[in-house]
């Protein structure tokens, strides 16, 4: 018999475990069915359709970046300062 923990966690038995091919990592889909609830193994999606769909999503986002810099002007260009990033490494140097 399982437990029910405060944080609403269920153990799972070895025995039924093992019987259903339940892994650490798997996912399971609860359902109430009247009086009781039907858990059920959700079928882990194929490599293919995560590189599938994660591929889609990087071109998503690539089509946003490219649309935003398109919308948003350039950079202005460096003010004069007076100074160079060079000569913050040259000063305060002995010698």
């Amino acid at each position: 018999m399982a437990k029910v923990t405060s944080k609403l966690q269920v153990t799972i038995p070895k025995a039924i475990a093992d019987a259903y091919g339940i892994r650490p990592g798997m996912t399971l889909d609860w359902a109430a069915a009247g009086e009781s609830i039907r858990v059920t193994t959700c079928q882990p999606e194929s490599p293919e359709s995560l590189v599938t769909q994660r591929l889609g999503e990087f071109d998503a986002a690539t089509e946003r970046q490219t649309a935003r810099q398109a919308v948003s002007p350039p950079p202005a260009a460096a003010v004069a300062r007076g100074w160079t990033r060079e000569d913050l490494y040259e000063r305060g140097r002995a010698g």
